[in-house]
């Protein structure tokens, strides 16, 4: 049945109750301190004081008027925060409450909120093994919701995933160091190199979904399949314990392999599963973090 456009608004506009009383509760004072603006930027000069760095004195002025006087300087707080986001197939998938690509619009709302109530822009780019969309970065609330009802409702061409492709495009379109989110199942491969150039020139984190019947299969009889992405058919002997047991494992060893290549490339990490809250996760990060930085 195809969801008529009051029934697309009134799910996005309780996505953003939802997330936005999150925001305000929990997560706007930890965002403000653990992503960081371009640095400092020239406010104005006043009268040197006692105590005051002497190396901030501006000397033309101190010359000009021959009383020393000092630079002053804010914070400069604006941010690009940017999302990459995974809508191929495996992305439509959830076995409990929501589905994967329905956690990704939950988190875009919540990040996305946080980030501008701190007055930094908000862009996306949806990919699948192509880049499916791109909405470069812009301030306000009508942007964010336009935001969550793409990833909500964005009808992909295409249903495999090439994560290299996406950082690519990114590193090209996006100049100015951003904060970037890249969310994803990482059923992808030969992805480190791109991850590596992002990672140098960008604030980056990657953010994982899974869903707990990826991770095991319970017990029920010969099952027919199909692979979300590629469509190939798979006849499954679910009874058959030693499968379900191997299974399990080659899933646990591919998430590790994932963890360790973020580890060695430096790629802050957060785990998220479909069937839980993602809210002590986050804020688990948060903290991590901001101990990290301070």
């Amino acid at each position: 049945m195809t969801v008529v456009p009051s029934e697309i608004i009134r799910k996005v506009r309780m996505i953003e109750i939802r997330t936005r009383r999150l925001v305000n509760d929990l997560f706007s004072g930890e965002y403000h301190s653990i992503f960081k603006g371009r640095g400092m930027e020239f406010d104005e000069v006043r009268e040197y004081q006692i105590g005051d760095d002497v190396r901030q004195i501006d000397w033309n002025v101190t010359a000009r008027t021959g009383t020393p006087f000092i630079k002053k300087f804010t914070e400069e707080r604006e941010l690009s925060v940017v999302f990459l986001i995974d809508a191929s197939g495996s992305q439509h998938f959830g076995s409990g409450q929501r589905l994967k690509s329905e956690l990704a619009a939950e988190l875009t709302a919540l990040l996305s909120l946080a980030a501008i109530k701190n007055n930094d822009k908000v862009g996306m780019i949806i990919f699948t093994d192509k880049i499916e969309k791109f909405v470069p970065p812009n301030k306000g609330r009508k942007h964010v919701l336009r935001l969550i009802r793409e990833v909500l409702y964005f009808k992909p061409e295409e249903k495999q995933t090439n994560i290299s492709n996406a950082l690519e495009y990114f590193l090209n379109v996006i100049k100015r160091r951003s904060v970037v989110f890249l969310i994803s199942d990482f059923y992808a491969s030969d992805f480190e190199r791109e991850l590596l150039l992002a990672g140098r020139k960008h604030d980056l984190v990657a953010i994982r979904l899974t869903d707990p019947r990826e991770m095991e299969i319970p017990p029920c009889g010969l099952v027919y399949m199909e692979d979300a992405e590629t469509g190939k058919p798979l006849w499954l002997d679910t009874n058959d314990a030693e499968f379900r047991r191997q299974f399990s494992e080659n899933r646990r060893e591919e998430l590790r392999q994932i963890e360790r290549m973020f580890k060695q490339n430096n790629v802050d990490f957060i785990d998220l599963d479909t069937s839980g809250s993602y809210i002590e996760p986050l804020i688990k990060f948060f903290k991590m973090r901001e101990k990290r930085i301070h």
